[in-house]
């Protein structure tokens, strides 16, 4: 299987002299295409900045992104900034969803953004797979927090991005509806073949991955 991710010497730190953090240091791995990696650690363990690194939100100290093949920081902002919406799908904890556009409009944002046509057997199956047929045309106030997370969840794979990165999906739901995005999650990286790399704090979700990656203090320390 090809390699969808490598990540090289990746490093960030923030501030100078004694106010200097070293939030991310010399990190290296690579993704395979259609894998699913769970990337563990403490709060403050450097995973949310290794996850914006990886998506191009944010620029490394050095260090360098391959996402299929393409050298990420190599780009000029504005190349950056579509290359992410095409081929990077982020599922954020607090759902990111725009409040006055309904479910479908909400999926379909980054489609519309670039233009491009909106195949609506496709759209009508990723509803029922994240089981929105019925709030379709609902906003986001009118839903459930899991709900706003498959709305989210279906943004994110509508334009079959090369990886997509959830940043604690499940850390402000209940059990019951983390236990549906983890499903969901499930769902698309075998359904939909999408390669995933999930952020979270809880060993036992991080255990329906493929792999986990575990974070110390900027370093990987474990890999399983």
């Amino acid at each position: 299987m090809e390699n969808i991710l490598k990540v090289e010497n990746l490093t960030k730190i923030y501030g100078k002299g004694e106010t200097k953090v070293i939030a991310l240091d010399d990190v290296s791995f690579e993704v395979k295409k259609g894998e699913f990696v769970a990337i563990v650690g403490a709060s403050g363990s450097g995973k949310s900045t290794l996850l914006h690194l990886i998506g191009g939100v944010d620029r490394p100290t050095r260090g360098k992104v391959f996402i299929d093949g393409e050298d990420i920081y190599k780009m000029k902002d504005d190349a950056l900034a579509i290359f992410r919406r095409r081929q990077v799908g982020l599922i954020y904890q607090f759902y990111n969803l725009i409040p006055i556009l309904n479910v479908v409009e909400n999926i379909t944002l980054p489609l519309e953004l670039d233009n491009k046509k909106v195949n609506q057997d496709e759209l009508k199956e990723l509803l029922e797979t994240l089981g929105l047929s019925k709030r379709k045309e609902h906003l986001p106030n009118e839903l459930s927090g899991g709900q706003q997370q498959r709305t989210s969840i279906g943004r994110a794979i509508i334009t079959h991005p090369a990886i997509i990165l959830a940043d604690e999906p499940t850390g402000n739901l209940d059990s019951k509806a983390s236990d549906e995005i983890v499903e969901l999650l499930k769902i698309s990286n075998k359904k939909y073949k999408q390669t995933i790399i999930m952020i979270t704090h809880n060993l036992e979700i991080a255990s329906i991955a493929d792999r986990i990656i575990k974070i110390e203090d900027g370093h990987i320390v474990k890999e399983d």
